[in-house]
């Protein structure tokens, strides 16, 4: 049996990119990952993330909203941060866990300007369908597991290795 990559995905309030980058991880590539989600703030599911998933086929209806301080037992290979704000506010990890900072858009953000709801869902289906495609190159795409624990501000590598941009 392979051991699986395990992945926490870390956004700020585990409400959405992250709920769908677990979702996505767990129904494309569950045999080669080992995929959770936890927020640095506590928001609540979002529903139309849930909507928009179901209608991608992933249900995370039963998905619920994580503070990180409640996976402290669990020992990841790498984090992966979906927001800026995560990636600011990422605490340190025990053990080997490589933290890689992935952006995506805000949906609720995107969708505060917009004229309806239909128009609102279209911002949260293009970030859903940018996540799918970024879950897709996992673990594959990911820096080896050797590494530092955590970099420290204006030092953080991008999914390329290449330090990001400074704070």
């Amino acid at each position: 049996m392979i051991q699986k990559t395990k992945i926490l995905f870390l956004c700020t309030g585990n409400s959405c990119r992250s709920q769908m980058a677990e979702g996505w991880a767990k129904h494309l590539k569950n045999e080669a990952i080992d995929a959770w989600s936890a927020g640095i703030e506590k928001h609540g599911m979002n529903q139309w993330a849930i909507k928009v998933m179901a209608e991608a086929g992933v249900d995370i209806s039963g998905h619920h909203s994580k503070l990180i301080s409640e996976l402290d037992d669990q020992d990841f290979d790498y984090v992966v941060t979906v927001c800026d704000h995560a990636h600011e506010s990422c605490p340190l990890f025990p053990g080997q866990a490589k933290i890689i900072h992935k952006g995506f858009d805000d949906p609720p953000r995107l969708a505060s300007g917009a004229a309806d709801d239909e128009e609102a869902l279209e911002q949260y289906r293009r970030v859903r369908d940018e996540i799918r495609d970024f879950i897709m190159t996992l673990p594959e795409s990911l820096p080896g597991k050797a590494g530092v624990v955590r970099h420290p501000p204006g030092n953080h590598r991008d999914l390329t290795g290449k330090e990001d941009y400074p704070r």
